[in-house]
């Protein structure tokens, strides 16, 4: 990926040393196959990674006695993987910054926080055991950029595919300016289990594809994409398909189950977005 001269955000909050870096939630090995399934099952948001983590007794919501993790200074990121991070949220700043513009409306940037380990948000104590997730609540991305070589022991590696990362976790922010994230998250609550499950794919999808769509845009505009990249951003959403995922565990597939998706459609949707650069292409919901 054509990164290095790319514009970079100044929409990056710096916490990496600023908290103390946590154990996984009890009963979880970060580095054991059961533990990287379940990071990866929360990955590529939109569902609930600080639910997930309370329920599994990650005392997620307030930090534990002790372990209050100091005030984010906010300095700026320095070091190079930070910087590419900040390129590639500025790519997407322009290109949904554009596309808002287009539709008669004005885009309000995320701010993207890195943090090690565990971090506060808006939406209760968030831990890097739950993967990069987005929280409506401040409207802020959070990653640990440990993520991405855990990512990469996924069997998809390459800059690209941690741009896709970032684009999908961008992609639910803009569902939330849309007013599409609330709207889902009302009829779940609703809604049985099974039915909230398929309205969290949705979901996903929509974000899979919202990040296709804004590769289209950052290629015809910056030219980003080198050999390669296309399929290291197919081989992310592949990476992480719910039957993907249930098949590693050792378990049988339980399609009522999924809440982001099957490996084919999550790539079928990127496909789709980048193919036609298409916002209205995106209608998960139809």
């Amino acid at each position: 990926m054509r990164w290095r001269t790319g514009r970079r955000s100044q929409n990056v909050e710096d916490r990496r040393g600023q908290s103390p870096r946590r154990g996984a939630p009890r009963g979880i090995k970060l580095g054991g196959g059961m533990g990287i399934l379940l990071v990866l099952v929360v990955m590529f948001l939109g569902g609930d990674p600080i639910q997930l983590l309370g329920m599994l007794g990650g005392g997620v919501g307030a930090p534990p006695a002790g372990q209050q993790p100091r005030a984010p200074s906010g300095a700026p990121a320095s070091d190079e993987q930070a910087q590419f991070v900040a390129t590639v949220l500025g790519y997407t700043e322009d290109t949904w910054g554009a596309l808002f513009r287009d539709a008669g409306a004005t885009y309000q940037p995320t701010q993207l926080v890195l943090y090690d380990g565990s971090t506060t948000t808006a939406c209760g104590y968030g831990s890097g055991a739950s993967g990069p997730f987005y929280c409506p609540g401040d409207r802020k991305v959070y990653i640990d950029l440990d993520f991405f070589r855990e990512l990469t022991r996924l069997g998809a590696p390459g800059d690209f595919a941690q741009a896709y990362v970032i684009a999908h976790e961008v992609a639910h922010h803009v569902q939330n300016l849309l007013g599409t994230m609330d709207k889902v998250n009302r009829i779940r609550q609703r809604a049985g289990t099974a039915d909230a499950n398929a309205l969290s794919v949705r979901l996903e999808l929509q974000a899979d594809c919202y990040s296709g769509v804004w590769a289209h845009h950052a290629q015809k505009e910056f030219n980003i994409l080198e050999k390669g990249d296309i399929q290291e951003g197919l081989g992310a959403a592949s990476a992480v398909g719910d039957d993907r995922l249930q098949k590693m565990s050792g378990r049988a597939v339980h399609p009522e189950s999924f809440t982001h998706g099957t490996s084919r459609q999550r790539e079928d949707w990127f496909r789709n977005g980048l193919k036609s650069g298409s916002v209205e292409a995106c209608n998960t919901f139809g």
